[in-house]
């Protein structure tokens, strides 16, 4: 039996679009788990070019590999430095009452 060719898949390759950016940042925030968040970001700045966000917020690539990983933790001002590179801003909506 001849094994079928396949890659890994990468959330990057799908993240296409600023609508798709936020929808996928905004599914994360609403999960609400950091770890989920952080790498939820990673892979957004992957989908942009990593090298392009490292440049714009003036942090090491490999220091944004890292906090931008299921396992990363970023500081608040990188993670408002990241997303003011992407184009992006935090917003804050009050939750309905329950």
């Amino acid at each position: 039996m001849s094994k079928v060719p396949t890659r890994a898949y990468d959330s990057a390759d799908y993240i296409d679009s600023p609508e798709a950016v936020a929808a996928y940042l905004d599914a994360a925030l609403e999960d609400g788990d950091a770890q989920i968040i952080a790498a939820t970001l990673g892979d957004i700045a992957r989908s942009q070019g990593m090298a392009m966000i490292a440049e714009r917020t003036g942090l090491a690539r490999e220091a944004l590999y890292k906090s931008l990983s299921a396992d990363g933790n970023p500081r608040l001002t990188t993670l408002l430095s990241v997303l003011k590179a992407m184009g992006l801003r935090l917003s804050v909506t009050a939750e309905a009452a329950a």
